[in-house]
């Protein structure tokens, strides 16, 4: 099944770490944790804090430990398909808090969720459109639902994140199955 992740952090600096994290399956479930930093987590970016309005303090106080976060990730997460709109980013958010914990940094592997979306597109057009007007038709989709996400803000909170990921990718499935819809139509 595929899972959008998203993760909200300490800074963008090298040694910035994990504050929350949060992931929402395909089929709506989702859940989301607070994280309680691990020893030698310490660069702090008041920057951050001002967008996703989480306190060292905070998390002292109400985050899960770093490694029982990880756990409960393995655990939920291992053999789905993992997403995040910046693989990147939440990779290295990822890694730090598996490795704090002690897995391995590939444990869990996150991909773009554009392609989840020109996945799900492709699999609805299957056999509709040749392979290059199926490419070109995906392609408008996913920049049809990415130019319309852009007009609204993210909430910096992990899993209100995550749900706006799968929101897009229902979204990029939903438009995939109109023109699928149109090119069966007599």
């Amino acid at each position: 099944m595929r899972v959008f992740v998203d993760f909200e952090a300490s800074s963008l600096k090298k040694n910035g770490f994990p504050v929350e994290v949060g992931w929402v399956f395909e089929d709506g479930a989702a859940e989301g944790h607070l994280i309680r930093p691990a020893p030698g987590w310490t660069d702090w970016d008041a920057s951050a804090e001002a967008i996703h309005h989480l306190s060292r303090e905070q998390l002292e106080r109400e985050g899960v430990p770093h490694d029982v976060v990880a756990r409960r990730m393995v655990e939920a997460l291992g053999g789905h398909d993992l997403f995040a709109s910046a693989p990147s980013w939440d990779g290295k958010w990822l890694s730090l808090l598996l490795r704090a914990a002690g897995f391995p940094r590939h444990t869990l592997r996150l991909r773009d969720t554009e392609i989840a979306q020109a996945e799900s597109a492709g699999e609805v057009l299957d056999g509709l459109l040749t392979p290059g007007e199926a490419a070109g038709a995906i392609a408008d989709i996913v920049a049809a639902v990415r130019t319309e996400a852009e007009r609204h803000t993210p909430r910096h909170r992990a899993v209100d994140d995550a749900q706006g990921e799968r929101q897009r990718w229902l979204a990029v499935r939903r438009r995939a199955q109109e023109k699928a819809a149109a090119l069966r139509a007599p």
